[in-house]
């Protein structure tokens, strides 16, 4: 059967298409609306940027296959919001948190990594055929994008997309997965946010230090806070597509010359050159943070960050197939389980060191959900503590390239038996 011609093919159109989407989403979800607050108080503003270019694709509107935006925004877009992202991590800001704060966020991170590979074990046993397959249809290469998701954010998923290729049908049912069971632990943190004494008490945790902390974190803000001049944005601009230009320089050479000269690394994934170009990106963010140009946070360098990679998201979501979200409904079940060891593990390491409910949420949801969910939880505790879960997820970010790769390595191992 010949594939239908979708209604638009110029990308100029395309684009335009998806910003006006975009646009709209995000129009409606800051109205004061009460229908559109209850709305979004249910559905999530990323779900939805992932499901209406998927719709659109869908329909035959527009086509993901056919269209270059993706690799466009893959390569250029995703490797800037990663340095623009990594650039306004405050290392001295993060360490004055407190040991336990920074603790339970390595907790969630380490309960993802294990996670992912044990569940995947688990219910491999139930269903042996989930450790088979080939190619990019392969079960573990579609886990590790939530992996990357649930560690990071959304550029680290399509960094992990990109590295470990799975296929798009695949990648669409692990974007059902990641987006269900990520909301539905969300839904529980904020329940229990609102009353988290009765676990600080099972707990034995003094949470006297938070609101230390919350002054702390609202004098840090308040200091670099300002409103961005025209050369702020184009320093914000020119440091993320600079560095990104460096490192398609750096990979372009050193993913062929390990390919050539170390052809065992393959199974690794270090002759990709996206994967060289994600690291050195996430790096030399990392490097930055330790300079003046942490301070460019004040003009709005995340915020920025987040801009692309929502247009990113939005050519991810025009190459979904809804349909292949009902394909396979075992991966909801390897989902569940994986969030319920990154609980467990959460938990235990909470009860083990007495640490207050507020670490656990939102050291968690900096890993499961980002700076889009982390500061929710943490407002949801009291609103001047929601930069706690900017600052936690940002290092998420930071994080989410290696701890996902490794976890991704985990599952493969398993996979291959």
């Amino acid at each position: 059967m010949e594939e239908n011609t979708p209604l638009f093919t110029n990308d100029a159109i395309v684009f335009g298409l998806l910003m006006t989407v975009l646009a709209l989403i995000f129009a409606t979800s800051a109205s004061k609306n009460r229908i559109w607050q209850k709305f979004y108080s249910v559905v999530p503003v990323v779900l939805l940027c992932y499901f209406i270019p998927a719709l659109l694709n869908s329909f035959g509107l527009i086509s993901g296959e056919d269209s270059g935006l993706y690799k466009v925004a893959s390569r250029y877009l995703l490797p800037a919001s990663l340095v623009l992202f990594t650039i306004s991590i405050d290392i001295k800001g993060i360490l004055k948190l407190g040991p336990k704060a920074l603790t339970m966020f390595l907790a969630g991170t380490l309960g993802i990594m294990l996670g992912g590979p044990l569940a995947l074990l688990t219910v491999g046993t139930i269903q042996p055929e989930l450790l088979g397959g080939s190619g990019p249809e392969e079960v573990w290469r579609g886990l590790a994008t939530i992996a990357g998701s649930w560690i990071g954010g959304g550029a680290n998923q399509t960094a992990m997309l990109e590295v470990f290729g799975a296929s798009p049908a695949l990648f669409s049912q692990m974007i059902a997965v990641d987006v269900l069971v990520a909301n539905l632990w969300l839904a529980f943190l904020l329940y229990w946010a609102a009353k988290p004494e009765k676990i600080d008490r099972f707990f034995k945790a003094d949470s006297s230090a938070i609101y230390e902390l919350r002054d702390k974190i609202a004098d840090f803000r308040a200091g670099i806070m300002r409103i961005p001049s025209l050369s702020d944005t184009m320093i914000i601009l020119g440091l993320g597509f600079g560095i990104t230009g460096v490192s398609h320089l750096i990979a372009d050479f050193l993913a062929p010359f390990i390919g050539e000269n170390y052809p065992a690394l393959s199974q690794y994934s270090l002759d990709s050159a996206f994967f060289w170009i994600v690291v050195i990106a996430t790096t030399a963010g990392l490097c930055l943070s330790f300079t003046r140009a942490r301070n460019l946070e004040g003009a709005g360098a995340s915020r920025m960050g987040t801009v692309l990679l929502y247009v990113l998201v939005a050519t991810i979501g025009m190459q979904m197939d809804l349909g292949a979200v009902f394909d396979n409904p075992i991966l909801f079940l390897i989902g569940i389980v994986w969030m319920f060891f990154h609980i467990l593990i959460m938990l235990v390491v909470a009860y083990l060191i007495k640490a207050p409910f507020f670490y656990v949420a939102v050291g968690s949801q900096a890993n499961v959900g980002g700076a889009a969910s982390a500061p929710i939880i943490a407002s949801a505790f009291d609103p001047s503590l929601a930069s706690v879960g900017v600052l936690l997820a940002v290092l998420g970010y930071a994080a989410g390239t290696y701890g996902a790769y490794l976890c991704g390595l985990m599952m493969q191992a398993v996979s291959m038996g």
